[in-house]
């Protein structure tokens, strides 16, 4: 698929403060970036640093305090929630499934779908058509984040937010979802959000970084570049692990 990766998605100056022992504590300080159709980019940070918090803003799972979210030009608190969240889908480091068989998580989101539409979208996640009939309870973590994928895609997302999304994953799983994710940016023009603890794996990933510390974005670029030969103080601590 062709993508033109115009501007799909931007923050302004985004805000949001929680109170804490007594404090107000600001998780996310003023964050103002684009992002572009089909682009793969990789939030990165030392723990703290108000990654998840950032992530959960863009499709009002949170909502900020100060600043504002804009999906195609638009504020997105002028979008019902519901929908809003079809079109830019949530995945968390733990898979939830809803029980029964994996063609009802499938069908919860669209309950006209056939067995061809099922096959189809387990198949784009690396999943046999057999296992529409399995019972979600006795699938591994990797197969159970592959059917929350898979569900995510039934809905036609432009955007995925994915919060570590192989943190309960081994190395081989692992490694699998991040080649599952590239395909997918590639192959539907997806902008994919990504949330992860490991710059080795941001690299791997490729496409573009953004550095959050204390919930500010410190640095912003390419992420072989950005992860190699960080431009700023804080990012080159962040890359010798003394900001953990």
């Amino acid at each position: 698929m062709s993508c033109n990766q115009s501007i799909i998605l931007k923050t302004r100056d985004l805000t949001r403060e929680i109170a804490k022992n007594g404090s107000v504590i600001r998780t996310v300080d003023s964050v103002t970036f684009e992002f572009n159709k089909g682009l793969v980019y990789n939030i990165v940070g030392p723990s703290g640093a108000g990654k998840s918090s950032f992530l959960r803003l863009l499709n009002r799972l949170d909502e900020p305090t100060g600043g504002e979210v804009t999906y195609y030009d638009k504020p997105i608190q002028s979008y019902e929630p519901t929908e809003l969240r079809k079109k830019i889908s949530m995945l968390f480091q733990t898979p939830y499934l809803f029980p029964g068989k994996v063609r009802d998580n499938l069908n919860y989101c669209c309950s006209k779908s056939d067995t061809a539409d099922i096959d189809f979208h387990l198949k784009r996640v690396g999943l046999k058509p057999e296992y529409s009939d399995k019972d979600a309870d006795d699938l591994s973590v990797g197969e159970k984040q592959r059917v929350a994928l898979a569900r995510s895609l039934f809905q036609g997302p432009d955007i995925l937010l994915l919060d570590e999304p192989t943190s309960a994953l081994d190395p081989t799983s692992s490694r699998r979802i991040e080649e599952l994710i590239l395909a997918l940016s590639r192959e539907l023009c997806l902008t994919i959000i990504v949330v992860t603890h490991s710059p080795e794996q941001a690299l791997r990933l490729g496409g573009k970084a953004l550095l959050l510390v204390k919930g500010r974005l410190i640095e912003t670029g390419d992420s072989a570049e950005m992860l190699t030969e960080p431009s700023t103080e804080l990012g080159q601590k962040y890359l010798s692990k003394e900001l953990e």
